[in-house]
């Protein structure tokens, strides 16, 4: 058998409900890793975060990858090294902050790996979501001159009440359109980032980089931030759990949801 390249959305998808990984997955990933295949971590977190949880899971040396940002920032684990970084245009940004001023929406973005947020956003956004993925986060007083440089994404959050986030991705689609894209990677979270950037991208720039065939590709999601990679990737999976955009776009749906082995059965079923 030829040998594949697999990317693994990580929360819903790798993890469990209890963002950890079941022993069947990590067996699975295992064998694959042993027969040559290549693995790759692609996550909506920022790259500090999604690499630590490469490294916790096993997935973070020799032949292993990480795709950070929704597609923002590829990864070479084994030789410690960034393959491409993007970042939003800084007068997108400024717009896209304005806006969410305006309308009283928490709006963070990154600066090196720290997250960010204005003194008008609510702090305990930040807490809630720093405490999920292991970073730190810090007050600034102005986008245009506290960072140190474009950020691979900007994210939207309201843990409370979905609607006004869909009214924001109404604005940006028509105000910001050639820009920056933007999708949800759950009920809570708007992502945005630079035009042309995504998960999808990311499968592609990565399999050129190795000279893979896309074809030999296989890529695992659950969420709307997942459906580039499924619709990049020569064999694209659904979990059991994903929502409805994934599945209508996969070539496959896992019998087995984030809970039961899913990535397991995909790696069993496609690679193995």
């Amino acid at each position: 058998m030829e040998k594949k390249i697999l990317f693994l959305d990580l929360d819903g998808t790798l993890l469990n409900d209890q963002k950890e990984i079941t022993p069947g997955n990590r067996e699975a990933m295992d064998l694959a890793l042993a027969q040559g295949h290549r693995i790759v971590a692609a996550s909506g977190r920022p790259l500090k975060s999604t690499l630590a949880q490469a490294r916790r899971l096993g997935i973070g040396g020799a032949g292993c990858y990480v795709v950070a940002y929704n597609g923002g920032s590829i990864y070479d684990c084994s030789q410690g090294r960034t393959i491409r970084q993007s970042g939003l245009k800084p007068e997108a940004l400024y717009r896209l902050c304005g806006e969410a001023r305006r309308r009283n929406l928490y709006i963070q973005t990154y600066d090196r790996e720290d997250v960010v947020i204005e003194p008008r956003c609510r702090k305990g956004n930040a807490i809630r979501y720093c405490a999920a993925i292991g970073l730190d986060w810090r007050v600034i007083g102005d986008v245009r001159r506290d960072l140190s440089g474009p950020p691979a994404k900007a994210l939207l959050i309201d843990y409370q009440d979905r609607r006004p986030l869909e009214e924001m991705e109404r604005w940006l689609r028509k105000e910001l359109a050639e820009e920056a894209d933007c999708f949800f990677s759950s009920r809570y979270f708007l992502e945005v980032v630079p035009a042309g950037t995504n998960k999808g991208s990311a499968v592609t720039e990565l399999c050129r980089h190795l000279g893979i065939d896309l074809q030999n590709a296989v890529a695992v999601g659950d969420e709307n931030n997942d459906v580039p990679m499924i619709l990049a990737a020569g064999t694209g999976v659904a979990m059991a759990n994903a929502v409805q955009a994934a599945r209508d776009a996969a070539d496959y749906i896992t019998l087995r949801d984030n809970n039961h082995d899913g990535v397991g059965e995909v790696i069993r079923k496609f690679l193995l």
